[in-house]
């Protein structure tokens, strides 16, 4: 499994500027740790993972060959249904003072996100996936990224100010229209 190389770079801006980062993943927890402490660092050990996990197998212990099984974070159909994460964060910021709000921010690329689309103030869809189609078809807003760097330029313009939400949503729906009348011209 491979961590896209910028996210060091987006997790250590996170941390300077105080944004929380929490991973939501249909992966496992301690697979998701392990790779985060191996490949960014021990600062990672304060990420929030939301994701499935595992336990013992019956018979046997994690340790042991076959010695484990997965264990679903919801008895959803994915096995974990982002949105339901995502709703006790969007309802405990929409009771803060408007001035007082975070912005909440969402990174998919793929079915497992489709719930999680509408959840977030700012929804960051992977160029070319197949979250990207179905905002599209839905009418949700999102902009594209291509990876942790494009999201890192993106979270720089809008803390510093230069761009708003609506800008940057409006600016990643014109790019996905672009894009998909590049895909027609050269089919």
């Amino acid at each position: 499994m491979k961590l896209d190389p910028h996210f060091k770079q987006f997790y250590s801006w996170a941390r300077e500027n105080n944004v929380p980062v929490i991973v939501l993943s249909s992966g496992m927890a301690p697979i998701i740790r392990a790779l985060l402490v191996h490949l960014v660092g021990p600062e990672t050990e304060n990420i929030e993972i939301i994701a499935n996990d595992v336990q013992d197998r019956p018979g046997k212990r994690q340790d042991q060959e076959g010695g484990w099984e997965l264990k679903f974070h919801d008895n959803s159909d994915f096995g974990h249904d982002k949105s339901l994460a995502i709703r006790p964060y969007a309802d405990h910021i929409a009771k803060m003072p408007e001035n007082d709000r975070p912005t909440l921010l969402y990174a998919g690329d793929g079915v497992s996100d489709l719930s999680a689309a509408r959840e977030t103030d700012l929804l960051f869809a992977k160029k070319g996936m197949d979250l990207v189609t179905y905002c599209e078809r839905e009418g949700i807003p999102f902009t594209l990224f291509e990876d942790w760097k494009t999201i890192l330029a993106t979270l720089k313009d809008i803390h510093s100010g230069k761009k708003s939400l609506e800008k940057v949503a409006a600016e990643g729906a014109e790019e996905a229209k672009h894009e998909e009348k590049e895909k027609e011209t050269t089919k």
